[in-house]
This record gives structure tokens, C-alpha cells and sequence, in this order.
């Protein structure tokens, strides 16, 4: 309905139809797709299992279940097909009297979302307003995908970058539950002192993220966890600012945020296709798997790095021999003290000359690095 032809190559952001793509040229020149088209595909695909039905004598898909009466057995081609006995896979089920084929009981979900419904509730009047205010509110991991209805409302009142000058900026204490700022719209800056579930960040499309240990904490922020895994997944735009490792797959088809950690897990970047991902310690193996898009630099203390990227279709350069990037560099490091207050970004802006080079800049093999460094 959108114009997929099902090329099979929508991880190389190169998408012949502009359908898989952030590539703006791709997008504008190929790319034909309308709501309608995709209205009119479902209508037709109701339309036709109406007739089927109605050819059944049935008028509700619910009294299709166990209706295996319906089906018949084909004899098969090949000599394999025909010994194959489906006889008991078409026998008719009979439940207990009063009893249906199906679960009929109610299922609620455990998280009622309280907590977003009172973040919303306080922040909807400075929302309106366009008035910045910050809020304080405590978090433990039942309380999932916090901030999701406030980015909702903000991008439905002013578009989901139309209330970036004026933030609502919320403050939390605890241990946030997963998708800890999912689909984090302008306008958003989340404070998390604790630690987050997996999904940080997940489909970010602007705003803030910034999550900081406890003070006092006694372990080192760049040898203990403090996001989950797939963090930052699919994220559009935004920022985000971990004291701490996060897990496996981070920033797997990041298309534009802009992201410091202090390191991750296997699987990094994995078909990311824009966006500056920084980590200040360790990475897993199978760095950059189908990363088309976007850079990454990376602290390579030990000079093993080389061996966890995934070679196909990114290259490793040293930063200390790009003088641009290498201050680019040091200003982001600079950002993610000022957001965390990271004791391991202290360290390395305190001794920048041992440790810039160590540095290394992975980016996509037909990517011009020097044209990457203006993502919002």
C-alpha cells in the first residue's frame, strides 16, 4: 500500500522506494505513499474475509474458532505429503458446558501508568502555556514508559520539536521500570538519579535524557550498569547522557540522537543510519553490524576495540588525527559532565591529552565523516 517492493535491503538505509530510509533525497524523490492507499489495502482486506464468512455462513470471526468442521484435508503431491495423518489435527474440540473456545476472561495490565497520568495532570497547565517547570517526583521499576503521554500530548498540541525552547523538565529519584523516556518528544528533559530498566530512550524524537548514580555511589560509574538493554532503540533525534554502561544493542537503528555512555554490551550501533553515539569505556563484539549512517567514537584504553567491531561495513580511524573531531569530542564529554556530573568524564577532560588518543571514530565506509557533525 506504501510501495514496498520487498527489496530486502531496509537495514541499509537505502531503500529504493523511500519507504525504509531517513535519506531525505530518497524520501522526496521515490517515495509515492498516502494514508489513504493504506485505508484502502484494509478496507479491501475486510471487504473479502466479509464474503469469505458470509460464504461460511458465519458472521463474527469469534464463531470461526474451533470450527475445524470448515476445514478439509488436501490428498497432498509428493509421496511424503500424502502419509502425512491430519485427521486429529481436525477434530472438534469440546469443552466444558458453559465454557468457551477461546479465553474469554478480562486481562488489565498491572501498570496503570500512575505516574505518567500525574506527570501529565501537574504539567498539562504549563504545557498549554508554553511555560517551562520543573517537577520532582519519585520512580521505582513498576513504572513503565514515564514520559510517554506527556511527549504525547506536547507533540500533539505543538508538534513534537514545538515546545523545545520552553521544556518541561522532569526530576526523578529511584529506579525507573523499562522505556524510561520512549518516544521522548522536544521539550522533554527527563533527570533520573538511580538507574533504568531496558528501553531508555526507545524511538526518542527529541529532548533530554540524563541519568546519574546516586551521590556517593561507591562502585565506578564506567564498570556498573545504569540503563538496560536496547536503549535508544530506533531513536530519531534527541539526547541522551548515561553515567554509567549500558547493555546489549544500544542504539541499534539510531537515525539521528545524539547519546554519551560510559559503555555497552554486545551488538553496538547495529543498523544505526545517523546519530553520534559516544561511549567512554568498553564495547561488546559486533560494533557497528549494518551501520550505514552516522559515527560513533569509542574509548579503546586497552587497543582491543579493532577486534569487537564488526568490519562489513565500517572503518576504525584514530581521532587524534582529526583535529575536528577531536574537539567535537571533547565538547560532548563536556555536555555529559555537565548533565551526570560523571566522574569518568571529569577524569578524561582532566587528563585530555593521555586520553584523546585512545580514541576511535567508527563510521560507515562510504560516509564523509566531516559532513556528519550537524544532527540536532
Amino acid at each position: 500500500a506504501l510501495g514496498c517492493k520487498y527489496l530486502r535491503i531496509c537495514h541499509l538505509n537505502n531503500c529504493a522506494t523511500g519507504v525504509a530510509t531517513q535519506d531525505e533525497k530518497l524520501r522526496k524523490n521515490h517515495y509515492h505513499g498516502l494514508p489513504f492507499k493504506v485505508t484502502n489495502y484494509f478496507e479491501f482486506i475486510a471487504r473479502e474475509v466479509r464474503e469469505l464468512m458470509a460464504s461460511l455462513g458465519v458472521t463474527r470471526l469469534v464463531d470461526l474458532i474451533g470450527r475445524t468442521d470448515l476445514l478439509k484435508e488436501l490428498e497432498g503431491f509428493t509421496a511424503k505429503q500424502q502419509k502425512l495423518a491430519l485427521s486429529r489435527l481436525l477434530e472438534t474440540a469440546e469443552p466444558h458446558p458453559g465454557k468457551a473456545l477461546y479465553c474469554t476472561e478480562n486481562n488489565p495490565p498491572f501498570d496503570n501508568g500512575v505516574l505518567n497520568a500525574q506527570l501529565l495532570q501537574q504539567a498539562k497547565p504549563f504545557i498549554d502555556a508554553r511555560q517551562s517547570k520543573p517537577f520532582w517526583f519519585d520512580i521505582r521499576n513498576t513504572d513503565r514508559s514515564v514520559g510517554a503521554s506527556l511527549s504525547g500530548y506536547i507533540a500533539q498540541t505543538h508538534g513534537d520539536q514545538g515546545l523545545a525552547s520552553d521544556p518541561i523538565k522532569a526530576h526523578f529519584s529511584g529506579t525507573a521500570g523499562q522505556s524510561f523516556g520512549v518516544w521522548n518528544a522536544g521539550g522533554v528533559e527527563l533527570y533520573l538519579t538511580g538507574d533504568a530498566n531496558d528501553y531508555v530512550g526507545k524511538g526518542m524524537a527529541g529532548g533530554l535524557i540524563a541519568i546519574r548514580p546516586p551521590v556517593g555511589s561507591a562502585f565506578l560509574s564506567h564498570k556498573a550498569s545504569i540503563i538496560g538493554n536496547t536503549s535508544l532503540y530506533g531513536a530519531t533525534g534527541g539526547r541522551l547522557y548515561a553515567a554509567g554502561r549500558a547493555g546489549e544493542r544500544f542504539g541499534v537503528r539510531n537515525s539521528g540522537a545524539i547519546t554519551v555512555v560510559e559503555g555497552i554490551g554486545d551488538n553496538g550501533c547495529e543498523y544505526m543510519t545517523g546519530g553520534i553515539v559516544c561511549v567512554l569505556g568498553k564495547t561488546g563484539v559486533n560494533f557497528g553490524a549494518g551501520m550505514t549512517g552516522g559515527f560513533a567514537y569509542v574509548l579503546d584504553e586497552d587497543g582491543e576495540f579493532r577486534k569487537r567491531v564488526n568490519p562489513e561495513l565500517v572503518e576504525v580511524l584514530d581521532v587524534d588525527s582529526l583535529a575536528i573531531h577531536e574537539e567535537h569530542l571533547r565538547g560532548l564529554i563536556t555536555e555529559h559532565v555537565q548533565h551526570t556530573g560523571s566522574q569518568r568524564g571529569e577524569e578524561i577532560l582532566s587528563w585530555w591529552a593521555s586520553f584523546s588518543s585512545p580514541f576511535a571514530v567508527v563510521k560507515p565506509k562510504a560516509s564523509d565523516l566531516n559532513a556528519q557533525c550537524g544532527h540536532r
